[in-house]
């Protein structure tokens, strides 16, 4: 199978990493209290809240907290949130999908459009790169877990599509109908996982090198660091080398 884009372990933010919790902290706590607002508060009975509760707790959000956002979407005072999607380009014609929660459209899409611009890029319309990406449902686990012909068999037992191992761990896909019933499945024969989620998957990967993984980085950076975005996904990959560089 394809690697693994190992973007999410290169650690080109240090001396940044409370920051970076804190707003994490936050965007969950708001797709835990949109999740319960549009369905029933009851995670058990909502499955876009059981995902958001079950990746809350997988970066040791407090109890507490969760319980907090989940209560503020049945009191009066819950904001209403427009969910939207942004698509575009980045340096070098690299893909990019911004997923946002926001109350205010002309903010959001006017602060993404600026993101894209500083940082040599340009924000395309609604599909201009999504027919690029698959919408899946992906469960992760540990290297831990298991040998990478083990979790493949365990995974394809469970419904799944399509398994990508590594030396970091074992991402597990499947259909989004699907994804709580194979993450459920898994969960009996692997334990707990680490995280499952719908994400963007690309079709492809293009690797880059060094200069564009710079602008690609402080691209995403000042995306991520937007209270509105929720999620970025693009279909960039950056070899040993340049990471290592990159330091």
């Amino acid at each position: 199978m394809a690697g693994h884009s190992k973007w999410a372990n290169i650690q080109h933010r240090k001396g940044k990493q409370d920051a970076i919790r804190s707003k994490m902290f936050s965007k969950l706590a708001k797709e835990i209290t949109v999740s319960a607002k549009m369905g029933d508060p009851d995670p058990e009975k909502n499955p876009r809240l059981r995902l958001a509760v079950k990746a809350a707790k997988a970066v040791s959000m407090p109890k507490d907290v969760i319980e907090r956002a989940i209560k503020k979407s049945q009191g009066g005072d819950a904001a209403d949130y427009t969910e939207i999607r942004y698509e575009g380009y980045g340096p070098n014609g690299i893909a990019i999908i911004v997923e946002a929660m926001t109350d205010n459209l002309n903010r959001t899409a006017s602060n993404v459009r600026s993101y894209f611009t500083k940082c040599g890029g340009n924000l395309g319309q609604t599909g201009s790169v999504s027919h690029g990406f698959d919408r899946v449902g992906e469960i992760s686990y540990p290297a831990s877990a298991g040998s990478a012909d083990d979790v493949m068999m365990a995974a394809l037992e469970a419904g799944a599509d399509d398994v990508e191992s590594d030396e970091e761990g074992h991402w597990i896909y499947c259909s989004v109908e699907a994804l709580s019933d194979v993450s459920d499945a898994l969960e009996a024969g692997l334990g707990e996982s680490t995280e499952s989620k719908l994400i963007w998957r690309p079709q492809t990967r293009t690797e880059v090198d060094l200069e564009t993984a710079q602008k690609l980085m402080k691209l995403i950076d000042m995306l991520e660091e937007d209270d509105d975005v929720q999620t970025v996904t693009h279909n960039f990959d950056i070899p040993d080398a340049v990471a290592a560089q990159l330091g």
